[in-house]
């Protein structure tokens, strides 16, 4: 049997710390945004435009955005057997 391909993913995880403290993990940004010379950097703004879209469908701003960095990757776990 042919071992598994691995499958690339077309979003990148990132954290993001807000100025008051409060964290969000986890949180997708489309993979083609970030294939430019600016690195991570437009990552920011498209988390601030997905945080606008949550405000105003809750009713709730979420609070400015102190960093952004990307999630550690999963350290892969070894299969008995």
């Amino acid at each position: 049997m042919a071992p598994k391909r691995k499958i690339e993913s077309a979003f990148v995880l990132f954290d993001v710390m807000y100025v008051d403290g409060t964290r969000s993990s986890n949180r997708k940004v489309p993979a083609l945004a970030l294939e430019t010379l600016d690195g991570d950097a437009p990552a920011k703004s498209i988390i601030e435009a997905q945080d606008r879209e949550i405000g105003a469908a809750s009713g709730r701003p979420r609070p400015d955005i102190r960093s952004v960095s990307r999630t550690p990757a999963r350290p892969q776990v070894a299969k008995a057997g």
